[in-house]
């Protein structure tokens, strides 16, 4: 194979909405302390009785409509998320079984906020080798399970959503429509961003994550257009990991794309970590702001202070 594309795009939230005035009545903050901040407004949020894979199965069923499929057609499920209750059967397992597929391979991949990214590539070096035709590649994460309710500092900056695209070979005489990717971590400061303990609750050192995406992150996402052959000016679409409207901005800006348009669905959404990118990738999409084969970048970021980024063309 000489490559793969991204096909279509899907997301899904939960109905119930979390606005700041709703987290003001459960803990010391308010909505001008939480806007100035982080720059979020509003995050939805699941209930007992939606799983992850549930979030995941509603994405990615509407990925392989855009896309005209079956569930038959595809035969590898690739899902990212950190917060799957369930070893086994895995996350992508229970997808399949939702979505009613025949036997496809079925993987989990935990990197955290830069999940999906991560899965992407995997999916495409897949592809590329032959081990795959079609791909379902989802994020997916309830954050709400993991999250003290209880600690300001944390609750006001999740969601919950799921992200998928479909991925394939590309024909004869197609150019590949996903880039190579350029991945990565610090695993000394893993310790920066964490899910721990019984019952697993998120917590980080939220200065010491601000310094390094801001600091660190540009020149690598400028690395990732140059293995694309994408200059950063060329760029229609800078998707970054929906953490913080306070690190996109200053990131897409050092970035140099200053002809893109800057995915700002944590505003809406909150910090729904594996979800983020596909998500806000696909409202993009569904809202006209990307045309088909525009280069859109995708990076990825967060959770072990790992990383992962690959310029897309637009499905």
């Amino acid at each position: 194979m000489t490559g793969s594309r991204v096909v279509a795009v899907g997301h899904y939230q939960p109905a119930k909405v979390l606005t700041n005035d709703d987290l003001a009545a459960m803990v010391d903050t308010s909505d001008e302390w939480i806007r100035s901040r982080v720059g979020i407004r509003t995050r939805h949020v699941a209930g007992p009785d939606e799983p992850v894979d549930e979030l995941a199965a509603h994405a990615g069923a509407k990925a392989l409509a855009s896309a005209g499929l079956t569930p038959a057609d595809i035969d590898l499920v690739l899902v990212a998320t950190s917060t799957a209750v369930d070893r086994s059967p895995n996350t992508a397992a229970r997808v399949a079984a939702r979505l009613g597929m025949g036997s496809p391979a079925v993987m989990d991949l935990n990197v955290v906020c830069a999940g999906f990214t991560h899965a992407l590539a995997t999916a495409d070096h897949t592809v590329r080798a032959g081990a795959a035709t079609r791909a379902l590649v989802i994020g997916a994460d309830k954050m709400a399970d993991i999250t003290d309710w209880t600690d300001r500092t944390t609750c006001v900056l999740v969601g919950d959503g799921a992200g998928a695209a479909v991925v394939e070979a590309v024909r004869p005489g197609q150019d590949a429509g996903i880039g190579p990717v350029l991945w990565g971590s610090v695993p000394e400061m893993g310790h920066a961003v964490r899910i721990e303990g019984t019952p697993p609750r998120f917590a980080q050192e939220g200065q010491s994550v601000y310094r390094w995406a801001t600091t660190q992150l540009p020149p690598i996402a400028r690395q990732v257009c140059e293995r694309a052959g994408v200059a950063p000016e060329e760029l229609a679409a800078v998707v970054l990991h929906q953490a913080n409207l306070r690190i996109i901005e200053p990131v897409a800006q050092r970035i140099g794309a200053v002809n893109a348009v800057v995915a700002r669905d944590v505003v809406e959404s909150g910090n729904t970590s594996a979800a983020s990118i596909p998500m806000a990738l696909s409202k993009l999409v569904e809202r006209g702001e990307i045309t088909s084969g525009d280069p859109v970048l995708l990076f990825g970021f967060g959770g072990n202070l790992s990383y992962a980024g690959q310029v897309i063309r637009c499905p």
